[in-house]
């Protein structure tokens, strides 16, 4: 069995969905925007937006540096920051504030607030729309004369498999 296998079920939003061509069509549409805006996608940061999207779960910046030095890419820890910082600057990859953790954008060529739900049970991390959750709190922070800036919305509990697995 491969050491780097998902360690969760291979599922996005909770559905069960073909892993393989999720990844690869993540990093297609990864690399496809940073040609389009000339960015660069090293290998590293392609590494690191594959390792997120293997896993399906939120990785801290030490996980990912652990695979990578691994796989002979780097052993100190600016080169998994670097690489982060990259994917989260141009919206391929997520910071999980409360988790210090990463996870790979399921929808990385729009610009958009990120909402998640994080299974507490097996760590498996799904992204959400944030339009209903926005539109409540907007409407909240306008009437107390407050101006969003940026948004982000976890909510922790258990994903379906752990809910029947009878995880509390």
């Amino acid at each position: 069995m491969d050491k780097h296998a998902p360690q969760t079920p291979d599922m996005i939003g909770f559905e069960t969905h073909d892993h393989r061509a999720c990844i690869n069509g993540t990093v297609a549409a990864v690399a496809e925007r940073c040609a389009a805006e000339g960015l660069q996608l090293t290998p590293v940061r392609k590494r690191v937006l594959e390792i997120l999207l293997a896993r399906h779960r939120a990785l801290g910046a030490y996980d990912i540096l652990d695979v990578l030095r691994e796989e002979g890419l780097g052993s100190q820890p600016p080169v998994a920051y670097r690489a982060l910082d990259f994917l989260t600057k141009h919206g391929f990859v997520h910071r999980i504030e409360g988790l210090n953790a990463f996870a790979a954008c399921t929808h990385p060529g729009e610009d958009h607030d990120a909402a998640f739900l994080i299974c507490t049970g097996c760590g498996a991390v799904a992204e959400a729309p944030v339009e209903p959750a926005r539109a409540a709190l907007s409407q909240t922070a306008r009437a107390a004369g407050f101006t969003i800036a940026r948004m982000v919305l976890e909510a922790q509990g258990l994903c379906p498999k752990c809910t029947a697995d009878g995880r509390t």
